[in-house]
């Protein structure tokens, strides 16, 4: 085990997190302005993918608030000031909440998930230019793989794991492929099949 932290896995979860509420917010403005026809069987896929997408993001901005922030505050003390960031996350929960009370109807998610997609804009760009110093300069490698290893036992590995090959660079993936051995190979061709066909279900890609 390194010294010092990989942040590979927590920019690619940002990545992911930033762009599929962007992808959903557009997908369903365009079903609301009648653009594109939404039946039972998309409907029920938005409806799964807003719900499981939202229960991820609270999961991660649960595990800064309750193990993240307390260790850096052990680590860097006075450098670090999370008052904002925390700010932030106490405006995400009720929008969460928001969204999954509406998953049921695509039309409603648009302006919810718009609003979910412009503050982790902003929030997840203020945490990484801020954070991610502290953390390499404070932060041992054991402490990190510790953290990394309680979110990806609170995440639902079938949603989380395919987004995250779909939207890690190629030189990333090649570096999650070495660092979790063919585990990771034979788990993402487990489940390729089936998220790529709720991307085309959805966003009409895969």
């Amino acid at each position: 085990m390194s010294d010092t932290p990989n942040l590979l896995g927590f920019r690619i979860a940002h990545r992911a997190m930033r762009t599929d509420s962007r992808r959903l917010a557009d997908v369903t403005a365009e079903i609301a302005a009648g653009r594109q026809p939404c039946g039972p069987e998309r409907a029920a896929a938005i409806r799964d993918y807003a719900t499981k997408l939202c229960r991820g993001i609270h999961h991660h901005h649960k595990t800064e608030d309750d193990r993240l922030w307390p260790l850096l505050v052990r680590s860097a003390g006075a450098e670090i000031d999370l008052s904002e960031l925390s700010e932030d996350h106490s405006e995400l929960d009720p929008l969460l909440e928001e969204i999954q009370a509406v998953a049921g109807d695509p039309a409603e998610l648009a302006k919810p998930l718009r609003r979910l997609a412009d503050l982790l804009d902003e929030h997840i760009q203020e945490e990484e230019r801020t954070i991610f110093p502290i953390i390499m300069r404070h932060v041992s490698g054991k402490d990190w793989e510790e953290l990394e290893q309680h979110v990806r036992k609170g995440g639902d590995v079938r949603f989380e794991l395919p987004r995250i090959e779909q939207h890690a660079l190629p030189e990333e993936l090649a570096e999650l492929r070495r660092l979790a051995g063919p585990v990771l190979v034979v788990m993402l061709a487990l489940m390729r099949r089936a998220h790529r066909r709720r991307e085309r279900l959805i966003f009409g890609s895969a």
